[in-house]
């Protein structure tokens, strides 16, 4: 059974790609497979730099991508691990995939466990 404290850590999850914004930047991340700058990002998605930085900002608490500071550039990247771990967590939200056992850090996603690589 999927326990409260499990539940709330995978609505944060969900709650952070709960934007369309954010979404098509993990995206274009994920397909452009090379980080892309914050100015491209904004370019691609139509929308202004500081929005962009905004969202990038919220993926990157929770790791969906690793920002690193290139000069006056951010480089934006997607996290490799979450883009196969992902899954799996709809899939136990869903009943399709057990929930994992001994998996007790609740503020953690499964590819924060290995304690990323940013």
């Amino acid at each position: 059974m999927l326990d409260r404290a499990d539940a709330e850590a995978y609505a944060s999850w969900f709650g952070c790609l709960a934007d369309p914004t954010r979404l098509q930047l993990l995206h274009l991340l994920a397909t452009a497979r090379q980080p892309m700058t914050v100015g491209a990002l904004a370019a691609r998605v139509g929308v202004g730099q500081p929005t962009v930085s905004r969202h990038v900002r919220r993926l990157a608490e929770l790791e969906f991508v690793f920002v690193e500071r290139v000069g006056t550039a951010s480089h934006v990247r997607v996290n490799p691990d979450c883009l196969a771990e992902f899954p799996s967590a709809a899939e136990v939200v869903m009943g399709q995939a057990p929930v994992r056992a001994g998996s007790r850090r609740h503020t953690l996603a499964p590819w924060q466990a290995g304690g990323g690589d940013a």
